[in-house]
């Protein structure tokens, strides 16, 4: 069986190939913009689903599509569109605790595995300097809520509580578990 990481991700992709010896990659074309009122939780599965859903084409294939979203308050933050955005974020972040979250579906068109993981992140207090040179290394551009915690933005965490994968975007102990449904791909 073929197996399909349905993201460009080069964190998803690093994390998968710790799990499995080969696999092509083939990024899902979707609209992500959320529904009105819809639920953080709702949008990252509907949104993982969505992407396994573009991909998946025959039962010879196994599809793992994932999504993250970070949500403050009940604001679904995704990817900023520009600098500007990313410097909102960064400051909203200041000080505060929001929450991480990860949805992955593992499908081979005929059984499907989902998984959802979970992490609160509490940022120290950013002086606008830090935020600026953090924005000066390009690191927040297309992560969602603009930071990378595996790079400098980690220096902005004061703690965590929840699977730190989940952050990073690929939550590789769940989906390690739940790919024992494939047996035949691990060996």
């Amino acid at each position: 069986m073929k197996i399909v990481l349905a993201s460009q991700s080069p964190r998803r992709k690093e994390l998968l190939g710790r799990l499995v010896p080969a696999f092509s990659i083939q990024p899902a074309d979707i609209d992500e913009t959320p529904k009105p009122k819809e639920d953080p939780v709702a949008y990252v599965q509907r949104m993982a689903a969505e992407k396994a859903a573009a991909v998946q084409n025959n039962e010879e294939t196994l599809v793992i599509a994932s999504d993250t979203t970070v949500v403050l308050g009940n604001e679904i933050l995704g990817k900023p569109e520009d600098d500007e955005e990313a410097k909102r974020m960064l400051r909203k972040f200041s000080g505060t605790t929001h929450d991480v979250y990860t949805a992955v579906v593992i499908t081979d068109g005929t059984q499907e595995e989902c998984i959802l993981s979970h992490a609160s992140v509490t940022f120290y207090e950013l002086t606008d300097e830090e935020i600026e040179r953090y924005l000066a290394t390009g690191d927040h551009r297309d992560k969602a809520g603009a930071y990378g915690i595996q790079s400098y933005a980690g220096a902005f965490v004061e703690s965590i509580s929840g699977d730190y994968y989940s952050i990073v975007g690929f939550p590789i102990g769940a989906v390690n578990q739940a790919l024992k449904k494939w047996p035949d791909l691990l060996s």
